[in-house]
């Protein structure tokens, strides 16, 4: 099946992990408004058939499936199932599913936080790719759009295992753009700042940085069908970096003009940011992605 006019995000067949809420829901959502078959995947099953039944009211055909994506055999499982329900192979994965997590500095996080927060923004995002690209690349179309985080470069503090993940994951779809180019397959990675989602709810994050996360939400949080629509059509026209918002554009620029005063700044907004020994919540049933 050949995209649309040259556009990969009309008429595919697609997957999208964290499907159930957020961010992958309005993936799901804006791919089934654009003629697509969608395969919503996500650790909670009624949130994917939830999902599934609004791309239902839309006359597309979805399907749900619960996958856990820190288990690799889960996602294994999610490309054979694809490829029966879709009669074909997926010609566009969205690496979506993602936990947040802050609110304490290294030495302080715990080594089993890290595991469970690496484990799926990164581990995720690398199962995904590595069980899906062969097809994509031996059908020469179509692609990967991965979503990272603002926070992938911004590195506020007391937010290290979310930064570093998706650092990660960043590397990873650069990594891969050169890898692929010339194939017909295409790699974008989406880089938001605050989304209007309920990763800040749903993840490990103390109660301070919770609220903080929630107000930012609630005041400068982008409308995740809004977001979604931006990525889609940036993937269209072969984007690798997709930053949607203008706070995300400004972080960008400051760093890389002025890297050491931008880590000086940094420095000042950690003495100021409200301490916080609360234990962080400790929800692991959480599929929503967001830039923070």
């Amino acid at each position: 099946m050949r995209s649309k006019n040259g556009k990969p995000s009309y008429g595919s067949r697609a997957v999208v992990t964290g499907a159930g809420s957020g961010i992958g829901r309005a993936f799901a959502l804006e791919l089934a408004r654009r003629g697509g078959a969608v395969m919503c995947a996500d650790i909670s099953l009624p949130r994917a058939q939830e999902t599934v039944a609004m791309v239902n009211a839309l006359g597309a055909t979805g399907y749900a499936v619960e996958c856990d994506v820190s288990i690799r055999e889960n996602v294994e499982e999610l490309a054979l199932r694809a490829g029966i329900e879709f009669d074909g192979p997926t010609t566009v994965l969205i690496n979506n599913a993602g936990v947040g997590i802050g609110g304490k500095p290294v030495g302080d996080i715990g080594f089993e936080d890290w595991n469970w927060a690496l484990g799926i923004n990164l581990w995720g995002v690398i199962h995904g790719c590595e069980v899906f690209t062969p097809a994509l690349r031996a059908a020469g179309e179509g692609g990967i759009i991965n979503v990272a985080s603002a926070a992938g470069f911004a590195a506020a503090p007391l937010m290290g295992p979310y930064n570093v993940g998706k650092a990660a994951v960043m590397s990873l779809s650069e990594t891969m753009a050169a890898e692929l180019s010339g194939t017909g397959v295409r790699i974008s990675v989406l880089c938001p700042t605050f989304v209007k989602t309920n990763v800040a709810v749903d993840g490990r994050i103390t109660a301070s940085s919770s609220r903080l996360a929630e107000m930012a939400m609630r005041w400068t949080g982008r409308s995740p069908d809004k977001i979604a629509a931006r990525t889609l059509d940036a993937f269209d026209r072969g984007r690798l970096y997709v930053v949607p918002q203008f706070d995300a554009k400004a972080v960008w620029r400051f760093k890389r003009l002025l890297p050491a005063v931008y880590v000086r700044f940094l420095g000042l907004l950690n003495r100021v940011m409200p301490a916080d020994q609360d234990t962080a919540k400790n929800e692991s049933l959480t599929t929503t992605t967001t830039g923070a």
